[in-house]
């Protein structure tokens, strides 16, 4: 019932001013009556469209189509239709997407289609923004499916190309072994020629050149075992020890004084801190002690002296090495005790950069560690802590032969 005081709405008035475009048609299609509500949508007054057009003239390519195979036929077998989904051509030229749901009756003796029109422009809007969504979706799981393919390509590829520099590796620090300890030989032999050519009557010129021959002979013996004991280490497990009760601070003492000899025109000098007693492999010892100060002497200033410390403290011993001149660079101590590396890239040494890198070796055979410490104002020292006694836990490699 109407409000009191409204006027009463008539069916015409509702049928033309419907919030839906409402059209009846003929079985062909011909539009037969339509209201205000469509015409406005569509552009076209009354009488442009009753009698003078079929709804199929408003549709586009597509829809006309789809009227002619779907539409049609759907009405006629089930009398009406629902939800389609079309668009309507305005006329002035651009689209207007529609919904449309159809009834099909027959009045008196003629069959009449009698249809609801709603404007879906949000809907549509939706559903192309939805397709779109899609659309990226789809090309960015394609993106990633081809991301996570050449992921495992690329996965693959340096899996492959790590377990053949591993095997160039062992393979290059196997020849160096064997080769290394194949030199020792020869080596030997002409050692021993030199030796007893000294023995014999020789000119002073000659006893020369012999003296150069076997400090020649001296250096590649050295470098031999640098090769060897860095074979050891990283192919073996480790190098390997012969451990007894050691008295330090004379161990150090006559090292330092042999070493002192093969100085001439250097400091060295040695320093004692403490006392007590420690079991660790003498020879592994002064060959630590040997690297440290040929390192010192190598990169420490040359009118500064070199100074060596053997200490004893609470947790257990220590020896360290210390110089004066320029600092290592911070960027160069992280990779110190890795092999091949030097503390200034300027520095000519006549060794093949194993010192340091063996150096760490013994101490951590020894159970114990390097620090390193360099500064412009103190100098550098590298100091090797070792625990009292060395744990049984650890293993003993056996050394290349």
């Amino acid at each position: 019932m109407p409000d009191e005081g409204e006027p009463a709405l008539t069916a015409e008035a509702l049928f033309e001013h419907a919030p839906c475009g409402l059209l009846v048609t003929s079985h062909d299609g011909t539009i037969r009556r339509v209201n205000a509500t469509f015409c406005n949508w569509v552009g076209y007054a009354p009488e442009e469209l009753v009698a003078r057009r079929k709804l199929q003239d408003l549709l586009t390519m597509g829809g006309r189509i789809f009227h002619q195979t779907h539409w049609t036929p759907l009405l006629h077998m089930q009398g009406s239709i629902a939800e389609v989904k079309l668009e309507i051509m305005h006329r002035e030229g651009h689209t207007v997407p529609v919904m449309m749901n159809a009834v099909r009756r027959l009045s008196g003796a003629q069959l009449r289609h009698e249809i609801a029109v709603f404007v879906a422009e949000d809907r549509h809007k939706y559903e192309r923004e939805l397709l779109l969504a899609r659309k990226r979706a789809e090309e960015l799981a394609a993106k990633e499916q081809q991301a996570q393919r050449s992921l495992l390509l690329a996965q693959a590829e340096i899996s492959r190309q790590h377990a053949q520099a591993q095997d160039r590796a062992l393979f290059a620090e196997q020849m160096v072994g064997i080769v290394s300890h194949d030199l020792r030989n020869p080596l030997s032999a002409i050692k021993m020629s030199a030796y007893l050519l000294e023995r014999g009557e020789v000119t002073p010129t000659q006893r020369t050149v012999l003296g150069r021959i076997s400090n020649s002979v001296g250096r590649a013996e050295r470098l031999i075992g640098d090769l060897l004991d860095f074979t050891t280490a990283r192919i073996g497990q480790g190098l390997a020890l012969a451990c007894a009760p050691v008295a330090l601070h004379q161990l150090v003492s006559d090292s330092v004084e042999e070493l002192a000899a093969a100085f001439p025109g250097r400091q060295l000098q040695h320093r004692i801190e403490g006392d007590g007693e420690c079991s660790a492999d003498a020879d592994r010892l002064i060959q630590l002690i040997g690297n440290l100060v040929s390192n010192a002497m190598a990169y420490g200033a040359p009118d500064q002296p070199v100074v060596v410390t053997s200490a004893f403290s609470a947790g257990g011993f220590a020896i360290s090495v210390h110089n004066h001149g320029s600092p290592i660079a911070p960027a160069l101590l992280a990779g110190l005790f890795e092999p091949m590396v030097r503390g200034s890239s300027s520095h000519k040494s006549q060794g093949v950069g194993l010192g340091l890198f063996i150096v760490n070796e013994i101490a951590q055979a020894h159970q114990g560690e390097v620090l390193v410490t360099s500064s412009e104002q103190a100098g550098t020292t590298f100091q090797a802590r070792f625990p009292a006694q060395r744990s049984e836990a650890s293993p003993v490699s056996p050394v290349l032969p």
